[in-house]
């Protein structure tokens, strides 16, 4: 968590702020995606210059600390090390691990960071995309396995060389709920933060009894099919009706179930859940889009404050309190 800025610094250039009536809005490119933070202040512009630049530069701190594109990152380094070397680690990389160890079991496997082999066995974004042999995915099952991490007091080990960690299924999430707390310490409590969708409404934006968001309409991609009225609530949404490839009819989406090595492929196109935090609501948007329809939505009403909405390509389903969300 950063601490209070003092005093104020310029925003780095590849940042933006704007302001629409009463509210202020920063952009930001980072964790692979446009990082936007809405909020309302006091007539003072000094907190709000302050909370951008702290803002900012903690994004970007964790996003080269954390991030596997980065390959000086320490999970760069780590993944490198793979079958060779154990790797130092500080105080805040093992309570990542500790948190990685909490949504392991609470996600019954479906979260692992290990699953990076099978990643990139299934590249949706190469430019000839095919789809791997069976005994390819065997292989890359076999350098899976959170259980497999070996870990001492400041130092971690992966025993396999092609064994990698990546935090991308609950990083972005975390990263959102860091910042909503961090405009707190600033004395800013009516926020919106959104990193790719991932979402955490704190307070309400002037005039209006909540923030409204957005749902989109997996079926016709970049429209929306409606929207929810959220108030100190994370929102995120699961889906692989656009990170995808298609091969011989069928759409291979870039959401892998680790526990069978190949790309989700029941029919659900999307899970949309909300809850106390972001983590929490992409941790369990994930997750049941994995699980499917009916095992996802009877997950999502398994944990206290959760609400969701699934929707596959020939049904809707969601949990009893939902309908508190939505918009009229």
């Amino acid at each position: 968590m950063p601490t209070l800025a003092s005093p104020p610094k310029p925003l780095p250039a590849a940042a933006s702020r704007t302001s629409a009536g009463p509210l202020h809005k920063l952009e930001f490119p980072a964790l692979g995606t446009t990082c936007s933070v809405q909020y309302a202040t006091s007539n003072s512009d000094r907190p709000a210059v302050a909370f951008e630049f702290a803002a900012v530069s903690w994004v970007h701190a964790f996003e080269e600390k954390y991030s596997r594109f980065k390959p000086t990152s320490l999970v760069s380094r780590i993944n490198a090390a793979a079958g060779h070397s154990w790797v130092e680690v500080d105080e805040n990389m093992e309570e990542m691990f500790k948190l990685c160890d909490s949504l392991h079991v609470m996600t019954q496997g479906v979260l692992d960071p290990t699953a990076l082999p099978l990643i990139r066995l299934w590249n949706w974004k190469a430019e000839h995309p095919a789809i791997p042999t069976d005994a390819q995915i065997e292989t890359a099952r076999r350098l899976t396995g959170w259980k497999k991490v070996q870990r001492a007091p400041g130092r971690v080990f992966l025993p396999e060389p092609g064994m990698a960690l990546d935090f991308g299924g609950f990083g972005k999430e975390y990263a959102v709920d860091i910042i909503a707390q961090t405009a707190t310490i600033y004395g800013i409590t009516d926020v919106l933060v959104d990193f790719g969708h991932d979402l955490s409404a704190r307070g309400t934006p002037p005039g209006r009894p909540a923030w409204h968001i957005g749902l989109e309409d997996p079926t016709h991609p970049g429209r929306t099919s409606g929207s929810i009225a959220v108030s100190n609530q994370g929102v995120a949404s699961s889906g692989d009706y656009v990170r995808c490839f298609k091969l011989g009819g069928r759409r291979y989406g870039h959401i892998i179930d680790p526990r069978t090595g190949r790309p989700v492929a029941h029919g659900c196109l999307q899970a949309t859940v909300v809850a106390g935090t972001c983590l929490q609501a992409g941790v369990l948007s994930t997750t049941s889009f994995v699980l499917g329809m009916k095992e996802g939505i009877e997950f999502i009403r398994s944990f206290p404050g959760a609400e969701g909405i699934m929707v596959s390509e020939t049904q809707r389903a969601q949990t009893p309190r939902f309908f508190h969300y939505v918009a009229t």
